[in-house]
């Protein structure tokens, strides 16, 4: 399925994004680098989106400042999917020629402003499935509108897409337990953390190093289950952009596998990454990988 049309690039406002995705999104940017043209245009503009969206709740201590910010933010974001906005900042630019070009669906990205306010309201991630419905709401959102970019064949497609942005987004949550620990947040389920005696204190701790492990694997486990269900995903995407998809999935699951190999690495501040020359090998084995 394909739902692009014509419309002229614009190119400065495009060129603006790629510049934000390559300073911020690191993880996302040599991944993105393999998609043709003009797919990769889209996806740069999608990511600035949500780079602001982000930095509305990250960057102001203020909370009710930041509220305002992010409902303004979902006002101009719903003008400009409707068409009523007419645009002089290059992020709103490229974004309206995204949506449009590709006749993307509103659903994710106000989905994804949702779990942007949660995060800003303190909202506790009490239960598995708090945290499952979170990882839906911020990051299954944009595994749906990658693949209305890049093209796919199948009903499955949106249902996998959605299965591989949990296994991407559980990953993150795991490399930055203790960095989000030290802002004063915690996203692994807090009835999981006192079933094992566990506070988010004693966690970025390590303290109680055996119920400490047998938490973090647990979510390393359905990460990986995840990233093997949503496997047929891969094989359904047009296949000028599945190297982009291998790549980036590539490049989380290596995370995955270092804290597997040591989970007390979570704890770490900053999290788990990768170098700048790893991603870019796995870049490379992802377009020598045969369709």
């Amino acid at each position: 399925m394909s739902t692009a049309t014509t419309a002229a690039m614009p190119g400065e406002a495009l060129g603006w994004c790629r510049r934000l995705v390559k300073q911020r999104a690191g993880n996302f940017y040599w991944g993105l680098r393999l998609l043709p043209e003009p797919q990769r245009s889209a996806m740069y503009a999608i990511y600035a989106w949500m780079r602001q969206a982000d930095d509305i709740v990250d960057d102001d201590c203020d909370v009710a400042r930041a509220g305002e910010s992010l409902d303004a933010f979902v006002a101009t974001t719903r003008s400009a999917i409707s068409g009523d906005l007419c645009p002089d900042e290059p992020m709103w630019q490229a974004f309206v020629w995204a949506v449009g070009t590709w006749n993307l669906p509103e659903e994710p990205f106000f989905d994804m402003c949702q779990g942007q306010a949660d995060d800003l309201s303190g909202r506790v991630i009490e239960t598995a499935d708090d945290l499952l419905d979170y990882c839906r709401m911020v990051a299954s959102t944009v595994g749906v509108l990658c693949i209305r970019v890049w093209g796919y064949e199948g009903d499955e497609a949106i249902d996998l897409a959605v299965q591989r942005g949990i296994a991407l987004q559980l990953t993150n949550v795991l490399r930055d337990v203790g960095a989000d620990i030290a802002n004063g947040r915690c996203y692994l389920p807090a009835e999981e953390l006192r079933a094992r005696g566990l506070d988010p204190a004693s966690l970025a701790a390590w303290s109680k190093p055996d119920a400490c492990e047998a938490l973090v694997r647990s979510w390393i486990d359905e990460a990986r289950s995840r990233y093997e269900s949503s496997t047929p995903l891969d094989g359904m995407i047009s296949a000028d952009c599945r190297s982009t998809l291998r790549a980036m999935t590539a490049i989380y699951a290596a995370l995955l596998d270092r804290l597997e190999r040591d989970p007390s690495r979570v704890c770490g501040v900053p999290g788990v990454r990768l170098s700048k020359l790893a991603k870019i090998r796995i870049a490379l084995r992802a377009c020598r990988k045969r369709s």
